[in-house]
């Protein structure tokens, strides 16, 4: 299990700029919906984007914290 603000946590080490939206898709806080708005995002494809989060949530989802990720991205308007 994972909470939402060590998901946040892990993100903004990585993406310090980084607006972390997150919400529990199963109750049992290992399933998430994430979105994440960065500058960092500025013209990478939504690929690199994504591996971007997933490299910042590398070892919670190694550990099995956390299982399961959907993901969204975004460049600041």
């Amino acid at each position: 299990m994972i909470t939402h603000q060590s998901i946040e946590r892990l993100i903004r080490t990585a993406l310090p700029d980084a607006r972390v939206e997150t919400r529990d898709r199963t109750g049992t806080l290992d399933h998430y919906v994430i979105r994440v708005v960065s500058s960092c995002f500025a013209g990478k494809p939504l690929l690199d984007q994504h591996r971007m989060v997933y490299d910042a949530l590398a070892g919670a989802l190694a550990d099995g914290r956390l299982h399961a990720v959907e993901l969204k991205t975004e460049v600041p308007s």
